[in-house]
């Protein structure tokens, strides 16, 4: 048998295996979000307006960047996007709303509703560092500049649907996509959080084939994040 003394306080010991004539006492450890150091932890709900019709192919509709003078490393934990339309699309298509990363990113984007992330704004505690994403957007009613940037060849997580041409009355649950978790549902030590270094970030777009004339809709982003002296 072994044993884990705590190096502070002797009488601190945690037992490693069974020993001769002892009694089974597990061990325990107690779980919790990731040590955050002099930054903190944040989260962010943003949401459309009403979206025009007809948006082209691959067009972002979120950004959001991070910018770092602490050499912090920036890790999202989760990407959830739910969507839906007031009014049927005049023709059918395959949709998608995809999550790209985002590196060398030198220009911020624009156009949309940007987000405000100074002082206490985001920080699931106050004592927490604002935090240093420097910019969040979503589009208001068509697509957002892409500023400078190079995005990878694949996404990282995404969702397809069909748009169809039906007729929307009073009454109808309208939804395209419920509320939807882009990054997957890989929780656990299985799967990395997605860390970003200084000028990278990532993008929502929407798929290879652009959105039906007609159809107006709207959709919400949630995104929950740390920004951690090192990982």
């Amino acid at each position: 048998m072994a044993v884990i003394n705590d190096p502070n306080i002797a009488a601190n010991v945690q037992r490693v295996g069974m020993g001769s004539g002892m009694v089974w006492t597990p061990g325990h450890a107690v779980s919790g979000p990731l040590p955050v150091g002099a930054g903190g932890g944040y989260r962010l709900s943003m949401q459309s307006g009403t979206m025009a019709v007809s948006l082209g192919a691959n067009a972002e509709i979120f950004q959001f960047r991070y910018v770092t003078g602490a050499s912090r490393v920036c890790l999202v934990h989760g990407i959830s996007l739910s969507a839906g339309p007031n009014v049927a699309a005049t023709a059918a298509v395959l949709a998608a709303f995809r999550a790209t990363i985002a590196r060398a990113w030198t220009v911020a984007g624009s156009g949309g509703t940007r987000a405000t992330l100074t002082g206490n704004n985001q920080k699931l505690r106050t004592g927490h560092a604002t935090s240093e994403v420097s910019d969040a957007g979503i589009s208001t009613t068509a697509a957002l500049t892409a500023g400078t940037k190079t995005l990878d060849a694949q996404d990282i997580g995404s969702v397809a649907f069909g748009i169809g041409t039906g007729a929307i009355t009073t009454g109808v649950g309208l939804q395209w996509v419920p509320k939807t978790s882009l990054m997957g549902e890989f929780l656990g030590g299985l799967a990395w959080p997605l860390a970003l270094a200084n000028q990278e970030g990532f993008v929502i777009r929407i798929g290879a084939n652009a959105f039906p004339a007609g159809a107006t809709w709207t959709f919400g982003v949630d995104v929950a994040w740390s920004e951690v002296d090192g990982f």
